[in-house]
C-alpha cells in the first residue's frame, strides 16, 4: 500500500509539472530600462552623422543587429510607415521604436536625444559664421563646403532616383516636378500634393514604396514581449493619442500666441510650421523651397549664406532639416525687433526647432496605431510612391540651384512664355569653384571617401587657395 500511495504521488507529480510547463508563460527577458535605452538614444544622437541614409543604417546596427532589441521585419515596417509622414525620417523612427519599448516617455526620450547634439553643435557654429563670417579665412573655408554640398546634392539625386524611378510614368512625374520648380516656379507644397493625388488615384502605375525584405532570424526581445502581452500596443495607443495631441498644443501655442503680434518671430513660427507639414522626402526636398521663401521673400539670408548653412548641417550629427535652425538662427540675430543680435539668434533658433520637430511627436504618436492598417493600403502605398517619384525632380531642381550659384558668379532672370528662372552667364564660371566641386565628387562619388571627409578635403583646399592667393 505504501508502495502503491508513493507511486500514485510521484505520477500526480509528474502530470502537475507536465501541466503548469503547458499552460505557463514562456520566460521572456526584460526589456531594457529607460535608462539604458535612452544611453543608447544619446550614443545614436552624437554619432549619426551622413544624412538620412546613414542615421537609418546606425539605428538598425544598435537596435537589430547589436542588441536585438528589434527584429529586422519590425524595423523595416517602422521605416516604412514614417516615410509615410512629412519630417525627418531617421528622428521619427527614432520616436515610433522608442514609444514602442517604454510608451510615450520612451518615444519622447528617443526623438528628443536624436536632435539635442546636433542642435548645440548647430548653435554655436551658427553663433561663430554669424559673429566671425565676414573674416576671409572663414569665408574661404566656408566657400570648400558649398563646392562640396554641390556634390552631395548630386549624389542625393541619383540615390534616390535608383530607388524610386521604377517604370516610365515614375520618370516623367519627375521630369514634370523638376520642370515646374525649376522652369515655372510652381510652390514646392503643391508639387508634393499634386503627386499625391496622382499616386492616390492611379496606385497601379507606381511600384509600392518598400525599402527590401526583412530578414528571418530568431526572435528579437520585443517581438518576444509582445507575443507574452498582447494587450501591450493598445494600451500604448492610448498613451499615444494623449502624447500626439500634447504635442500638437505645444507645437502650436507659440504659433497662435506670436501670429496677433506679427514680426519676424511670428514669421518664423509660421513658416517653420508649415515647413513641417510639407517636408516629404526629407531636408533636400524642401530646401529649394525654403531657400526661394527665406532668401527672397523675407531677406533672412542670402543664397551663399543658405549654402553655408547647409554645409554646416552636414557636418553635424542629427537630421540634415537642422539647416533651418541655421536660417531661424539668422532671421532673428537679424532682426528689426527689440530682440536681435545673439539673444534674438538664439531665441529664433529655440523657436524654430520647436516648431520643426514638434510635429514629428505629433505625427508618430497619432499615427503609430494605425501602422497595421496604413501598411496594407494599396492607394496609400501609390501615393507614397509618386511623392517619392516626384522628390526626384524636386532634388534635381535643388541641385540646379545651388550650381547656379556655386559655380557662377552672374546669373540672368528668363521671364518668358510663362516660365520664371535664372539661367547663368557662362562667361562668369568660377574656375576654382569648378575645380574644388571636381574634387568633391572625385572624393565622394568615385573614392567613396564619405561626406565628413569629402567636406574637410574641400573646406582644406579652399583656405590653401585663400592664403595662396586663389579661389575665393
Amino acid at each position: 500500500m505504501a508502495e502503491y500511495l508513493m507511486d500514485y504521488r510521484a505520477h500526480t507529480l509528474d502530470h502537475d509539472l507536465q501541466t503548469d510547463e503547458a499552460n505557463a508563460v514562456p520566460s521572456v527577458p526584460p526589456l531594457p530600462t529607460l535608462g539604458e535605452a535612452t544611453r543608447v538614444w544619446i550614443k545614436i544622437g552624437c554619432l549619426s552623422f551622413g544624412g538620412p541614409a546613414g542615421q537609418i543604417a546606425l539605428l538598425h546596427r544598435e537596435v537589430v543587429d547589436v542588441r536585438r532589441w528589434v527584429s529586422d521585419r519590425r524595423f523595416l515596417q517602422a521605416l516604412n510607415f514614417c516615410h509615410l509622414l512629412p519630417g525627418p525620417e531617421a528622428q521619427q523612427l527614432a520616436i515610433y521604436l522608442g514609444w514602442l519599448m517604454h510608451g510615450p516617455i520612451g518615444g519622447f526620450s528617443a526623438g528628443l536625444w536624436f536632435v539635442i547634439p546636433g542642435a548645440i553643435v548647430m548653435l554655436v557654429l551658427s553663433m561663430i559664421y554669424a559673429t566671425f563670417g565676414a573674416v576671409p579665412v572663414i569665408v574661404a573655408l566656408f566657400y570648400g563646403l558649398k563646392s562640396a554640398v554641390l556634390v552631395l546634392v548630386v549624389e542625393a539625386v541619383l540615390r534616390i532616383g535608383r530607388r524610386a524611378l521604377k517604370g516610365g510614368v515614375a520618370w516623367t512625374l519627375a521630369g514634370i516636378s523638376f520642370a515646374a520648380l525649376f522652369l515655372f516656379n510652381v510652390p514646392f507644397p503643391i508639387v508634393v500634393l499634386a503627386a499625391g493625388l496622382i499616386g492616390l488615384s492611379a496606385p497601379g502605375y507606381f511600384a509600392g514604396g518598400t525599402h527590401g525584405k526583412a530578414k528571418d532570424g530568431p526572435p528579437a526581445l520585443l517581438d518576444a514581449v509582445l507575443a507574452a502581452d498582447p494587450g501591450r500596443a493598445e494600451r500604448f495607443a492610448r498613451g499615444a493619442r494623449i502624447a500626439g495631441l500634447a504635442s500638437a498644443a505645444l507645437w502650436l501655442m507659440p504659433v497662435g500666441l506670436l501670429l496677433p503680434v506679427g514680426g519676424v518671430y511670428a514669421d518664423i513660427a509660421w513658416f517653420f510650421s508649415k515647413m513641417a507639414v510639407v517636408t516629404f522626402g526629407g531636408a533636400y526636398a524642401v530646401l529649394a523651397y525654403v531657400a526661394q521663401e527665406a532668401v527672397r521673400n523675407y531677406h533672412w539670408l542670402s543664397a551663399p549664406e543658405m549654402l553655408s548653412g547647409l554645409g554646416l548641417a552636414e557636418t553635424t550629427p542629427g537630421p540634415l532639416i537642422l539647416v533651418l535652425q541655421f536660417v531661424g538662427f539668422l532671421a532673428g540675430y537679424r532682426a528689426p525687433d527689440s530682440l536681435s543680435g545673439i539673444p534674438g539668434g538664439v531665441a529664433a533658433s529655440i523657436l524654430t526647432l520647436w516648431v520643426t520637430f514638434l510635429p514629428c511627436f505629433t505625427f508618430v504618436f497619432l499615427g503609430a496605431p494605425l501602422l497595421e492598417r496604413l501598411q496594407g493600403n494599396r492607394k496609400l502605398s501609390g501615393a507614397l510612391s509618386a511623392v517619392t517619384a516626384a522628390v526626384v525632380g524636386v532634388v534635381a531642381n535643388l541641385a540646379v540651384w545651388f550650381a547656379l550659384h556655386v559655380l557662377f558668379r552672374t546669373t540672368m532672370p528668363v521671364r518668358e512664355l510663362g516660365m520664371s528662372f535664372d539661367a547663368p552667364v557662362f562667361g562668369s564660371l568660377n574656375p576654382w569653384a569648378f575645380a574644388l566641386a571636381i574634387v568633391a565628387g572625385m572624393s565622394l562619388l568615385r573614392l567613396k571617401l564619405g561626406v565628413m571627409p569629402t567636406l574637410a578635403i574641400c573646406s582644406a583646399a579652399s583656405t590653401a587657395l585663400y592664403f595662396v592667393g586663389r579661389g575665393v
